[in-house]
């Protein structure tokens, strides 16, 4: 049994101030909260149906907390319009820079506003191997819980840090090519990579920042193949990361 006051504390993590203040976040659906309890991320309790938990609980860490609810009690805490049968109270995770490994490639990320952008990219980086992104102080958080559900899972595999980029890319510069995406520069088919470049991808509306884009070493674009001069202004800015994480690895 829940009680008021538990489904309170829970929902008030819909809101960044409480994810903030608590240093806690929510995680909802089978495939990401399975992916969350069999991570190195810490899970503070589980919450699930009856029925899921006859088809899944042998799934779970001995020493996860469970507390079996109704799909009524669940309806109440999710962020979901249609809630799963499970959610989780996960701890955010606390990375430092000095744990950044020098010889994997990292994915910056310079202000992504949009939660859905955000988590595509991150879900789309764990697909190609990207286990290192470093986003501006600007961008959103991926415990926003839109983010976290379009992962599907991908924020339990990989690091997500926050910084000033300036003070980080002017750090890294020394022993990394640093890439930015633009509307001009260099074919990124025709670039050379190594084990261990930055990438940049830019703000869905206005692109990479001047101050960024002084650090670049070198620019680089994802061309157009449109048949008529009328044409898509820009890329959307997972679709654009995918490419280049693509390109990347080939």
């Amino acid at each position: 049994m829940i009680t008021k006051i538990k489904i309170a504390e829970i929902k008030q993590l819909h809101q960044k101030k409480f994810r903030d203040e608590s240093d806690l976040f929510l995680v909802e659906g089978t495939k990401s909260v399975l992916d969350l309890v069999n991570s190195n991320l810490a899970t503070t309790e589980l919450l699930a149906t009856d029925q899921w938990l006859r088809l899944h609980e042998s799934k779970l860490p001995k020493e996860i907390s469970v507390l079996a609810v109704s799909e009524k009690e669940i309806e109440r805490i999710s962020c979901l319009k249609t809630p799963q049968e499970v959610l989780a109270v996960a701890v955010k995770p606390k990375y430092n820079l000095i744990d950044i490994c020098d010889t994997e490639p990292i994915l910056v990320l310079d202000d992504i506003r949009d939660p859905g952008n955000m988590g595509t990219i991150v879900r789309t980086a764990d697909w190609f191997g990207f286990r290192q992104i470093v986003c501006s102080a600007t961008s959103v958080e991926f415990t926003n819980p839109k983010t976290i559900q379009a992962t599907m899972g991908s924020f339990s595999r990989v690091k997500i840090f926050y910084t000033d980029l300036v003070s980080f890319l002017n750090r890294e510069k020394k022993r990394r090519k640093i890439y930015g995406t633009f509307m001009n520069g260099s074919d990124l088919a025709q670039i050379t990579y190594t084990k261990n470049d930055i990438l940049i991808v830019g703000n869905e509306s206005n692109g990479i920042s001047d101050d960024i884009a002084d650090l670049v070493t070198e620019k680089i674009h994802i061309p157009s193949f449109a048949l008529t001069e009328s044409k898509a202004e820009s890329l959307n800015a997972s679709i654009a990361a995918a490419i280049v994480m693509y390109q990347y690895n080939s």
